[in-house]
């Protein structure tokens, strides 16, 4: 049976463990070696007080999930997503866009008004998501400034 249900810190060691096979592998490849930095990453999200972190359960496997937070905003509440994934091996079937549905629910049922993401134009998730109606925002950049460089000078 396929739940959704809502993460906690209580479930940190779960959620660590799915989110570093998905994503330390093709095609995202991100390192997450620093185990510190990654439990700092994924309480960031989950531990928050204005999280909503959601797994996919396939009875009482972890096989999915969307963690980020909500923001109050002046064109409504909305729900940021900064993570989401199924496992690699399920992926293709439906549940990704099942589990997305699932969490849209939950969303609406909190008088959220949208949902925001990021992706990489590059990798799968962007035409899985512009299959799910989700629409580039017009003007939107995102810019970020290192200053990883500055600590060799």
């Amino acid at each position: 049976m396929i739940t959704t249900k809502k993460l906690g810190i209580e479930q940190i060691e779960e959620v660590k463990q799915l989110f570093f096979e998905i994503f330390t592998n093709e095609p995202w490849n991100d390192d997450w070696s620093d185990s510190t930095q990654l439990n700092h990453y994924l309480f960031d999200l989950i531990g928050n007080h204005n999280s909503l972190s959601l797994g996919l359960y396939e009875d009482d496997t972890l096989i999915g999930l969307a963690l980020g937070y909500i923001m109050h905003w002046c064109t409504g509440t909305e729900y940021y997503i900064f993570e989401f994934c199924v496992k690699t091996e399920l992926q293709g079937k439906g549940l990704g866009t099942k589990f997305l549905n699932m969490v849209e629910d939950v969303a609406k049922n909190k008088n959220i008004t949208h949902i925001f993401l990021q992706t990489e134009r590059d990798v799968p998730a962007y035409r899985f998501y512009q299959k799910n109606d989700f629409v580039e925002l017009g003007g939107h950049v995102s810019l970020v400034k290192n200053f990883k460089n500055d600590k060799e000078n």
